[in-house]
């Protein structure tokens, strides 16, 4: 059987377009899971979460199921009550 690190690396090897496809949802759920597991550990519902960065709960869902991808400016909306920061690096 097939895993998932599998079909993301055959999805990579397809094209140039592919992989830099695949990289940056990969990368979108790494900032997503950070914010799913810091929200939960400080026992914030999503609905509480949207109180305090002032979007609707709706958002906050849709962003933590990867159905749409936040601009920049709702990602530190979010971050920042959750005592998140998003820090920028080079690529290996």
């Amino acid at each position: 059987m097939k895993t998932w690190n599998d079909y993301k690396d055959y999805v990579k090897s397809v094209d140039d377009s592919s992989r830099r496809q695949m990289e940056e949802i990969e990368e979108i759920a790494v900032i997503v899971g950070a914010i799913i597991e810091q929200r939960q550990a400080l026992g914030l519902s999503q609905r509480e979460l949207a109180l305090r960065c002032g979007i609707p709960q709706s958002s906050v869902a849709r962003i933590e199921t990867l159905k749409t991808v936040p601009n920049l400016e709702t990602v530190l909306k979010i971050m920042q009550p959750l005592g998140l920061r998003l820090t920028v690096s080079h690529s290996e």
